[in-house]
């Protein structure tokens, strides 16, 4: 794996899989598209199972499990084979458990106390969550003047229109959407569309 996560690839999947059995060709998909870091949302029971089938049956892709919101979360999608955790917030208890899993981790941040106490902590590389709606652009844009050691992945809101404005801070390394997999092309399973997206996507940091 690149040495950050955030160096990986320019957009991070955000990924809701209600059926395992869609996750191995929804990943092929994403990867072949050059998206290799996929975010799978611990937002449904089939959420643990699809996150199995990808660690094992697509080896090219680095799977993660997000919205780790507990201690049990962390254990059960490292067991599963995350490769790296998502929370959209933390507190120390949940920070605690996803640092003794080993994995990389992105704790969730929206305000500059919240991103103070986590450098305090050691942490350097947060999710900036909700992005649109916690001031965009512009908030990070103030955070790198006082806080310049500080590296976002933002999610929410996010879109292949304002995606390349969020690549160009020198604080952002990736960005976090769901555009690459729209639900019509889910429900039908069209995974040549999403694999065109999904390239359309990593081409945006060409784009900065």
């Amino acid at each position: 794996m690149a040495s950050s996560l955030l160096d990986l690839a320019p957009v991070v999947p955000v990924v809701v899989i209600e059926d395992a059995a869609d996750a191995v060709p929804l990943a092929r998909a994403l990867v072949a598209g050059g998206l290799p870091a996929i975010e799978v949302t611990l937002r449904t029971p089939a959420a643990l199972d699809a996150i199995r089938e990808i660690a094992d049956g697509v080896p090219d892709a680095v799977v993660g499990a997000g919205t780790v919101l507990t201690p049990a979360h962390v254990e059960e999608s490292v067991a599963a084979g995350a490769r790296f955790l998502v929370s959209p917030g933390w507190t120390d208890v949940l920070l605690e458990a996803m640092r003794a899993s080993g994995v990389p981790f992105l704790p969730g941040v929206s305000t500059t106390s919240e991103v103070v106490a986590l450098l305090e902590r050691g942490v350097r590389e947060m999710k900036f969550f909700p992005a649109q709606a916690a001031g965009g652009t512009a908030y990070l844009k103030s955070l790198a003047g006082p806080l310049p050691q500080a590296r976002f992945c933002p999610t929410g809101g996010i879109g292949p229109g304002n995606a390349p404005e969020y690549l160009a801070l020198p604080n952002v390394g990736c960005v976090g959407g769901t555009w690459m997999l729209p639900p019509d092309a889910l429900a039908a399973r069209d995974w040549d569309r999403v694999e065109a997206l999904a390239r359309e996507a990593a081409g945006l940091r060409t784009q900065v």
